[in-house]
């Protein structure tokens, strides 16, 4: 029986309690084991998403994991006594995957980028990784797939049978389009990264390692896009600012799911 990882509890999210290593053990058990699900890296931004939104917040609470992508989470997980709590980021996790499934084999499949993104990851991925199985790719427009679509990306992926769906597009859109699709889309797990395609291609610098412990990722980010996310960082980190003022001086209650409740869940 696979235990999940305990949730920490961000603004009424379950945020899995995880770092690189225990979400990469974790996830390589659950293909092992046959577990379906999608997996959400999930920071500020999902954190404001769910608390606009029910449906978003159920898309998180119903995933298989949830990883805290972002300082804000992981210091409000450690404050909750999760001493081993660390962030999760995208590029990470998929850095990571990668390297473990040459050791068993996983084959993977890429979703999203603008066109030519994901030829580009795909030999990116495979110089860096010899022998790593990229069975296929499928670029999306930017608009939600027709049903005609959602079939033939199915037809496409129940040939191809891959461990493993890479999604980079932006959230909610893929945490949505992940929870939709799962049951049909012949694969073991889905895993929304968002920049990591731009990231791992060089379209998107990656920040300092210094800049990312002391949470300034978005900062960083920001300078590389200021027209595209000012608006999103300016409202949601004030935003995620005044909810945990609110929580802090007992205004407002942000309770988990009644399941989640409990320290550990067992699937």
């Amino acid at each position: 029986m696979l235990t999940r990882p305990q949730r920490a509890n961000i603004l009424g999210t379950g945020v899995h309690a995880v770092n690189i290593d225990t979400a990469v053990d974790y996830l390589d058990a659950c293909i092992r084991s046959g577990k379906k699900g999608y997996v959400c890296v999930t920071g500020v931004h999902g954190i404001i998403e769910a608390l606009r939104s029910r449906e978003f917040c159920s898309v998180l609470d119903d995933a298989l994991l949830v990883t805290p992508d972002g300082m804000p989470t992981v210091w409000i997980g450690r404050s909750q006594r999760h001493t081993d709590m660390r962030r999760v980021f995208g590029p990470d996790l998929m850095h990571a995957m990668c390297s473990r499934s040459l050791k068993r084999g996983n084959t993977h499949f890429l979703y999203g980028g603008k066109p030519g993104v994901a030829e580009d990851l795909k030999n990116k991925l495979e110089s860096r990784f010899p022998g790593i199985k990229i069975v296929g790719m499928f670029t999306p427009p930017f608009r939600p797939l027709t049903s005609e679509e959602q079939s033939q990306l199915a037809d496409l992926v129940a040939r191809l049978k891959p461990d493993i769906i890479w999604l980079g597009i932006s959230t909610p859109k893929q945490e949505m389009f992940m929870a939709e699709m799962i049951h049909r889309l012949d694969c073991k797990l889905l895993i929304g990264v968002g920049a990591a395609f731009d990231i791992h291609t060089g379209r998107i610098k990656d920040a300092p390692a210094w800049a990312k412990e002391a949470g300034l990722q978005w900062l960083h980010r920001l300078s590389q896009e200021p027209r595209r996310l000012w608006k999103r960082y300016a409202i949601n980190n004030a935003s995620f600012a005044w909810h945990l003022a609110l929580k802090a001086t007992g205004i407002r209650r942000y309770d988990l799911r009644p399941e989640y409740s409990s320290q550990q869940q067992s699937d």
